[in-house]
């Protein structure tokens, strides 16, 4: 197997998300899949493989943490995106079929690709007990996610609270499926991004994931909303950081971002 690790939503090496990518002829067995995306030890590990010709997707694609399958993974996809075009095995729209249903990512000339990703249902509910201090701060408001995301989504007072967070993880992951989402308006939306957020994951193994592009599908309707504007710019303000161009179309979700290759090389086990 030939694996690839892709940075996905930037432009430079070693920064934004890191993801595995395996471009396979079939999938193996699903022990096999986990202990891969184990041993490379990322958020996310992709696998994908060709589909005929003639149906409704090109290629099937997986998506696994160290400790699970994934039902939607937007980084991950990003980055099999950009290993398929960078590589010339697929030119074009690439249409994914997925547990999410099927997936399109459309590149452009500069570079950039865009996913094309349903968006989250939003359901406001009561802030659940507990969640203001295993967050280490006061939620304003508190969303669910739905199922295809499994997020808390929890709107904090202001930028600085959600840089400043110190979660406790093991308390968060009682809270939702996958885990807890914190995010505010930009305190300077003139240095490009119009809202931050922090995403944090206990329940799939991943205490804090660097560039989220499924928590972009939630956070895309929310901010819209509450902004104006259909087309905004999250920046996702973990450790290594990362943007997501985000587009909200009813239904569906665009997220942009750019993915750099920075390890290439041969799974040998």
């Amino acid at each position: 197997m030939r694996i690839r690790i892709v940075d996905a939503f930037t432009d430079r090496p070693f920064t934004g998300n890191p993801a595995g990518v395996l471009l396979l002829d079939a999938f193996p067995g699903d022990d096999r899949l986990q202990d891969v995306a184990l041993e490379v030890n990322h958020a996310e590990t992709a696998f994908a493989h060709p589909l005929p010709p003639g149906g409704e997707a090109d290629w099937a694609l997986r998506w696994f943490t160290p400790v699970t399958e994934v039902a939607m993974c937007g980084h991950a996809t990003l980055a099999t995106a950009h290993v398929l075009h960078s590589t010339g095995a697929h030119s074009g729209p690439v249409r994914f079929a997925t547990r999410s249903g099927v997936l399109v990512a459309t590149p452009a000339e500069d570079g950039s690709i865009t996913l094309d990703f349903p968006t989250a249902p939003l359901t406001r509910v009561e802030v659940p007990d507990g969640v203001a201090e295993a967050l280490g701060a006061e939620p304003l408001t508190v969303f669910d996610t739905g199922p295809d995301i499994g997020d808390l989504l929890v709107e904090l007072a202001d930028e600085e609270t959600v840089r400043a967070l110190r979660p406790d993880h093991r308390a968060l992951g009682a809270h939702s499926a996958r885990g807890v989402i914190a995010t505010a308006r930009a305190e300077r939306p003139d240095l490009g991004h119009d809202f931050v957020s922090r995403c944090f994951f206990p329940n799939v193994g991943i205490d804090e994931d660097a560039v989220t592009g499924s928590a972009h599908t939630a956070l895309a309707p929310f901010w819209s909303e509450r902004l104006g504007r259909a087309e905004l710019t999250g920046l996702q303000a973990s450790p290594r950081s990362g943007h997501v161009r985000t587009e909200l179309r009813g239904a569906r979700t665009l997220l942009k971002g750019r993915a750099v290759t920075v390890i290439d090389g041969d799974l040998l086990a």
